[in-house]
């Protein structure tokens, strides 16, 4: 179920359902790999601080395994979404309210959440949230532009290409606005392809100030982006 018009409603339960939704999913933070050395190059615009490093998810034995592996900020911590398991696909519950609306919550445009990175253990209040689909969904500019198609109140979308490592990657920077709250903010996402399918990274926050603050964090994401 692709989150389309009923997008914004769905934002005013999010808060309080996500933490049911997300019951069953991997209760590890923190796993992975620890990075040795301080990022040195993230950057928000000028006289911003760099994100310090955290840990690195996407491998095997990480919290969050994804076709992707990437450095999360310092006490930033990473949890696993069992998508079908909190949606109720197959299950004898599939079908219900409370599934539809998790479903919807799982799901945008192409891609399905798979990882949600918390940063309020740092101070911050907002997520850094990845999204996985299938194989043959499209390149990274396709799948970066459905999924905020799919975002309702979406607007000023402007796109870059960027490269990573082994990856080449559109990001894209465009303001949300939502009518019930009456309010606009800013917010990041980027998409990579690769053969395990797509991969969108997202950043929201908040609003503008957290958003701001958590910018780093983002980009120590994409600088470090590498295939798993």
């Amino acid at each position: 179920m692709p989150v389309g018009a009923g997008n914004t409603r769905l934002r005013l339960v999010h808060a309080a359902l996500l933490a049911g939704v997300l019951t069953g999913c991997a209760e590890t933070s923190g796993g992975g790999t620890r990075a040795s050395t301080p990022a040195t190059a993230d950057s928000s615009g000028p006289g911003a601080k760099a994100a310090e490093r955290g840990t690195t998810i996407g491998a095997p034995g990480s919290a969050c395994e994804l076709p992707v592996t990437f450095d999360i900020a310092r006490n930033w911590k990473a949890k696993a979404v069992d998508a079908e398991a909190a949606s109720g696909d197959g299950t004898e519950h599939s079908g219900d309210l409370g599934s539809d609306i998790a479903a919807a919550l799982l799901r945008q445009g192409p891609v399905t959440a798979a990882c949600e990175v918390d940063a309020k253990p740092a101070g911050n209040i907002g997520f850094l949230r990845v999204w996985t689909g299938e194989p043959g969904a499209g390149d990274a500019r396709t799948v970066l532009k459905a999924f905020v198609a799919a975002e309702d109140g979406a607007s000023r979308a402007e796109y870059r290409t960027f490269t990573a490592g082994d990856l080449d990657g559109v990001e894209v920077e465009y303001q949300y606005t939502s009518e019930l709250l009456d309010e606009t903010k800013q917010e990041h996402a980027l998409a990579v392809t690769t053969a395990r399918g797509p991969v969108v990274l997202h950043l929201g926050g908040l609003d503008d100030g957290e958003h701001r603050a958590m910018l780093p964090a983002f980009e120590l994401a994409k600088r470090t982006l590498r295939t798993a």
